[in-house]
């Protein structure tokens, strides 16, 4: 049974500067296949992950404690503890959280899940396409936009 008081963190999510932040795997936990269910706890002076946008997943957040920064496509702002937040598939639904603050943010991320996605990160110009299995791994890969190829590229034509 998951309990958002006493939550199971998973191991870091890394030791990249400035996005240094944990996270509980509600979801998982639970036992859900169609609905991500995350517990975030970000330090001061991190980002919980780089600025992008989902065009398979929706996404909402709901501030527990502190008082985060969101970078979305509107610009920067605050919220407060109890806002609630949501992120839609393309373009307009693209998002950071960010604590500029002295004290360490919690929030719930809950997303729709199950399903492939592609990420787009407009700040490095990178791509992200995988599946979003329940318990995580499967296919997961990373390009760069630049390196993006002509549909017919490297395609041989019929044999004979």
């Amino acid at each position: 049974m998951a309990n958002l008081r006493d939550p199971t963190f998973d191991e870091p999510r890394g030791d990249k500067e400035g996005y240094r932040a944990t996270r509980a795997r509600v979801g998982y936990e639970l036992g859900t296949r169609r609905l991500g269910v995350s517990l975030w706890e970000l330090p001061p002076g991190e980002a919980a992950y780089p600025y992008h946008f989902h065009l398979a997943e929706e996404e909402l957040l709901v501030v527990i404690g502190g008082t985060p920064e969101l970078r979305t496509p509107q610009g920067v702002r605050t919220l407060e503890e109890g806002e609630i937040v949501s992120f839609g598939v393309g373009k307009e639904g693209a998002h950071q959280v960010i604590n500029r603050g002295d004290e360490v943010v919690r929030f719930l991320a809950v997303s729709t899940n199950g399903e492939p996605d592609v990420v787009l990160y407009p700040d490095s110009g990178k791509v992200f396409a995988g599946e979003r299995l329940p318990h995580g791994g499967g296919v997961r890969l990373f390009f760069r936009q630049a390196d993006a190829v002509d549909y017919w590229a490297d395609e041989p034509p019929l044999a004979d």
